[in-house]
């Protein structure tokens, strides 16, 4: 018999290019290349719903053939049953590209996405095979119309401010009869409508990809306005959420600073790990 539960498993929590990032030699870049315990594969999320023995990604990272083999370790029995986009930077959607003939050949999996995600999606190459071959099946959704995944749960897409240079940006809520948890990988200010369903969320895993504004001393900022995670706390600070930050760059100082990690649990935040756990229902 099946346990009665509906989980949220973290398969991934880096920024899209992993740790170590290609043509990086920083200290956290080499050091995941001596020990692969340092190493930190692209942010997604796994919803199992055991009771019905089915699982959906939010998200399809570069890294999905690993992150699947280690849920397949787990949860033998479980059929893949559909993925939810957040947005068209490579972290989030280029494993779509794994779901193909040379590789799983899926047969119409659901993918839930923005309209002009969607667009994106069937016009191009070789996303638009994907399509055609029916590969996948494109459902599109609007920001706050929540979609039923099973009788147990349902995710509601939540308009976020986010580069649109390719598709615009949405986070996830999730929802199962005990608790609720918000997903928002990446935002440009934490603003607006977000706010509201992070305090009314039980737990949250949002973007850190940054822990310092200064990080990158060599980009325009403009060009990457995450909201760093000291910013981040002292705003989110009152929302009495379970906050654990996500999507980490290779620059991040939580990943090797032990004050800086002290600091920040300290605040009553925290990071997440691959192999986290949430329980929904």
């Amino acid at each position: 018999m099946r346990s009665n539960h509906v989980d949220v498993w973290v398969l991934g929590t880096a920024q899209d290019a992993g740790i170590p990032q290609l043509g990086c030699s920083c200290t956290h870049c080499a050091a995941a290349r001596r020990d692969p315990l340092h190493e930190r594969i692209g942010a997604s999320l796994a919803v199992v719903d055991r009771m019905e023995g089915r699982f959906w990604l939010v998200d399809a990272s570069p890294h999905i053939g690993r992150q699947l083999d280690g849920l397949r370790s787990q949860f033998a029995d479980v059929e893949f049953s559909g993925l939810l986009l957040t947005h068209a930077h490579i972290g989030h959607y280029l494993g779509l590209a794994f779901l193909g003939r040379e590789a799983l050949n899926s047969c119409l999996l659901p993918v839930w996405c923005t309209p002009r995600m969607a667009a994106f999606l069937k016009h191009n190459q070789p996303w638009r095979q994907l399509v055609s071959l029916e590969n996948i099946e494109i459902h599109e959704v609007s920001p706050g119309n929540p979609i039923p995944l099973s009788e147990h749960v349902t995710a509601l897409p939540i308009s976020v401010p986010h580069r649109d240079e390719l598709s615009d940006t949405v986070a996830w809520r999730l929802r199962g009869a005990e608790a609720s948890l918000v997903y928002c990988p990446d935002i440009d200010a934490w603003e607006g409508e977000i706010l509201h369903w992070i305090r009314e969320c039980d737990i949250a895993l949002l973007d850190g990809t940054f822990f310092t504004s200064d990080e990158l001393p060599t980009r325009d900022r403009r060009e990457i306005p995450h909201p760093p995670i000291e910013d981040a706390v002292e705003r989110l600070d009152t929302l009495g959420t379970i906050i654990r930050f996500i999507h980490f760059n290779h620059s991040n100082r939580l990943l090797g600073d032990p004050e800086a990690l002290t600091w920040l649990q300290k605040k009553e935040f925290d990071i997440s790990h691959r192999g986290d756990r949430w329980r929904l229902a």
